[in-house]
């Protein structure tokens, strides 16, 4: 129990270290977006190529859990689309409604797995978010043009030029095709790259906290707590079943668990806000999902004795 609450609590301060920091005034607001710009354009490539190059891809771990996290999003995101007609919402807020049970938050991720895992629960970790990032891209994207204020339709070229434009999933493109083809390591690259990486889990954390906004928890808790249901009590559920049932050991269910129950993602709210979505519920939706995120990732990994 100590030594769970020792790897999680940190990541969560860091979390709210940036958001005071934000609401502090202690940076100016025009600070924090060059921040999250060098963050996810630099440091968290520098961490994700060398985790999945390094990777061991044909143990039972990584295959069952990069399997378990698509299975486990596809049927959600089958589910919400299912659920649309029924839902007394408009189109945008559909959007957020969609991104909010699926997306999560990779920068919250990583750093629990590392204080909790050895160096092969992070390269599974990272293999998959190498599986879960396309998947979860294209969906959101492809929900938001057809179901955003702008309603602007998205061709398949667009959509695919759109993907290889965002930086994690390059990452995570160069390192499977340095794993595949075999490539050595090389001394040198390694280290700038292990520095980047260094930084990245950190200064990710505090750029998640510094985008929290609570405005909208309250004015539309109805919706933000049923989304934020599906996120920390459904998905972690569903992940593990599929997992478990894939024949993934111990260390691939635990990650399974934590993927689940993984805060939304803060470029949910960059996505709603470029395609016509209700950012303001988005922005609800990732604040009430990282601060129940801090209570329901150590709950399940001590309900299912994995830590």
């Amino acid at each position: 129990m100590g030594g769970l609450v020792l790897g999680i609590a940190p990541v969560f301060v860091l979390i709210a270290v940036g958001y005071g920091l934000r609401k502090s005034g202690f940076l100016p607001d025009a600070t924090w977006r060059p921040i999250e710009k060098l963050s996810i354009n630099l440091l968290y490539p520098g961490f994700l190529i060398p985790a999945i190059w390094h990777a061991d891809l044909s143990g039972p771990s990584a295959g069952a859990a990069g399997g378990a996290a698509v299975v486990s999003v596809i049927v959600v995101g089958a589910l919400a689309l299912m659920a649309k007609p029924f839902l007394t919402l408009d189109g945008p807020a559909y959007t957020s409604v969609f991104q909010g049970v699926i997306r999560w938050n990779s920068f919250v991720f990583l750093p629990v797995v590392q204080s909790l895992f050895d160096a092969r629960g992070l390269a599974v970790a990272a293999v998959m978010i190498a599986c879960i990032i396309p998947v979860t891209n294209i969906a959101c994207v492809a929900v938001l043009a057809r179901w955003g204020a702008d309603q602007r339709g998205v061709s398949p070229l667009a959509l695919m030029k759109a993907m290889l434009r965002n930086p994690i999933l390059m990452a995570c493109i160069i390192g499977l095709a340095l794993n595949f083809a075999g490539v050595p390591g090389f001394p040198v690259l390694d280290r700038i790259l292990a520095l980047l990486g260094d930084a990245a889990l950190p200064m990710g954390l505090i750029v998640a906290g510094a985008g929290l906004s609570f405005a909208e928890v309250m004015r539309r808790r109805a919706t933000v707590l049923a989304v934020s249901a599906v996120k920390l009590m459904v998905m972690p559920f569903l992940m593990w079943g599929v997992c478990r049932l894939m024949g993934g050991d111990q260390l691939a269910q635990s990650l399974a668990l934590l993927c689940g129950a993984t805060p939304g993602a803060a470029a949910s709210y960059m996505l709603a806000r470029q395609m016509g979505g209700d950012a303001p519920l988005m922005a609800g939706v990732i604040a009430l999902t990282t601060v129940g995120g801090a209570i329901t990732m150590p709950l399940l990994l001590m309900l299912f004795h994995f830590v």
